[in-house]
């Protein structure tokens, strides 16, 4: 596999260097054609996903290889955080290969070349196949966070074929407390009202993404209100600030942690928040995704989507197309007909 003969010069390399030299790759790639429905294919909020695996926010900050990504078998790619305005975020190092956990810790801080930017390269790919998620938040010094999210959803719903709200960075001081139950209610309000000004007509579905790192109290309101302010999906779950049992010499690193580690606690929170909306909301299941097994196990836990990233700095770039392969043979094994069927049956 070329990936695996190049992976130890990219692991050389800083990584954010090595990020970068993958976007850049990306772009220079052939172009191919979006995934095509098939045995996996489902329809979550309204959209039809030719099939469930997507691509996390976070790869693709600034939309600069969308069509790239859809082209390598995903379902689906969400690109972001985008702000409103540039921010060149925290101080580096700020990510941080833990290779003996196969995980990651990243402090980025939401650094991206803000709307305006995005926009110029959303524009250009307007009319062009595949599921796009957009997903969007504040800039770290906004006086007004919640209007950041108005502004955002204004600017990218007429491109987006879901807008995916991020108040679950640890990296942006204060963010997580837009998660609270009042304020949480405030930003939905903001956004809704936003997105039906931007697309009277026909607006893209609103989805939430949500911490781990969260008590029961919170799931339970975060689920209600969810289901009150009538949202697409839940994306469950961001990285966390926990660490759990981790080997590196990387463990003490602040920011939020991915990867390997991450899974066993976010697979737990589809479980609760499956659990406390009693399936009424679809989830988008996050969080030391890297086979088709840990996959299938998200979606039989209540996810109707999955999505990944850390995975991929081990496995390349690949490993999207051999999970959807490999998960229509899981399904047929256990004799389901539709990712549908299987969701929440564990």
């Amino acid at each position: 596999m070329i990936f695996q003969l190049f992976r130890p010069a990219l692991f050389a390399l800083d990584s954010e260097m090595a990020h970068r030299l993958a976007i850049e790759g990306l772009k220079l790639a052939p172009r191919r054609n979006p995934a095509r429905p098939g045995q996996l294919a489902t329809t979550v909020a309204g959209i039809a996903f030719p099939n469930p695996v997507g691509v996390a926010a976070g790869f693709d900050k600034d939309a600069e290889v969308p069509d790239a990504l859809l082209g390598l078998g995903f379902g689906f790619a969400e690109v972001g955080s985008i702000t409103p305005r540039p921010q060149a975020g925290n101080p580096r190092p700020r990510l941080f290969r833990l290779v003996e956990d196969n995980a990651v810790i990243n402090r980025m801080g939401f650094n991206n070349g803000g709307a305006e930017a995005a926009l110029e390269r959303l524009e250009r790919r307007a009319d062009r196949p595949g599921v796009l998620g957009i997903n969007i938040g504040a800039n770290k010094d906004s006086a007004d966070r919640i209007e950041d999210y108005a502004t955002m959803t204004r600017l990218m719903a007429p491109h987006a074929t879901y807008l995916a709200v991020n108040i679950s960075s640890p990296n942006t001081p204060g963010l997580r407390a837009l998660q609270d139950e009042g304020a949480l209610v405030e930003l939905l309000d903001a956004v809704n009202a936003a997105c039906a000004e931007a697309m009277p007509s026909s607006p893209p579905p609103i989805f939430l993404k949500v911490a781990p790192d969260l008590e029961p109290a919170d799931i339970d309101a975060i689920a209600r209100i969810a289901l009150d302010k009538r949202l697409g999906a839940l994306i469950v779950s961001n990285t966390t600030i926990s660490r759990p049992g981790l080997r590196s010499r990387h463990a003490g690193e602040t920011g939020g942690l991915s990867g390997a580690p991450l899974k066993p606690l976010a697979l737990q929170r589809v479980r609760d928040f499956r659990k406390a909306t009693g399936g009424a909301i679809p989830l988008v299941g996050v969080g030391g995704i890297a086979s088709a097994e840990d996959a299938w196990e998200r979606i039989k836990a209540g996810a109707s989507l999955v999505q990944l990233y850390s995975a991929m700095v081990y496995a390349g770039p690949g490993l999207g197309a051999r999970i959807v392969r490999r998960l229509e043979r899981l399904m047929r094994r256990e004799g389901y007909s539709s990712v549908a069927e299987a969701v929440g049956t564990e």
